[in-house]
């Protein structure tokens, strides 16, 4: 992003799953993310794992492990994720080819961005596009 100077990001959503394992294959194969870590529970549940797309990052895991996370998000709704990335076409594209749902095709935007919307496997809303702000530095 603009404006890290390489620095790690200091802003990490965080989402649960009541299938973080599916989540996981479609956030890497439709969406381009990266897993850079997954810690799995006896169970096979997702403890926590952590996802990389460019120079950000997403942590998640499973549903209903306990803890006070879980309990804070139990009512919580979806959340939506904004995401910079260099070619929107393709990256939309790729998440067709997955069968990614879509919810608005690559668009132009007045504030110069190119920029789609899709939908994940439990509802959270992903966009993708172009626009990056400039954060101080």
């Amino acid at each position: 992003m603009a404006g890290m100077h390489g620095a790690r990001p200091s802003i990490y959503p965080s989402l649960l799953y009541g299938d973080a394992k599916a989540a996981i294959t479609q956030l890497t194969e439709a969406f381009g993310f990266t897993e850079l870590s997954v810690y799995e529970g006896e169970d096979g549940s997702v403890l926590h794992a952590e996802l990389v797309q460019g120079n950000g990052a997403v942590m998640l895991g499973s549903k209903g492990r306990g803890g006070r996370f879980d309990e804070a998000m139990k009512s919580a709704g979806p959340c939506g994720v904004y995401i910079v990335v260099d070619d929107v076409d393709a990256h939309h594209q790729r998440a067709v080819s997955h069968g990614a749902e879509i919810l608005m095709p690559p668009t132009d935007q007045d504030y110069g961005s190119r920029d789609y919307m899709a939908r994940d496997v439990e509802g959270n809303i992903w966009s993708f596009g172009t626009y990056a702000p400039e954060i101080g530095g």
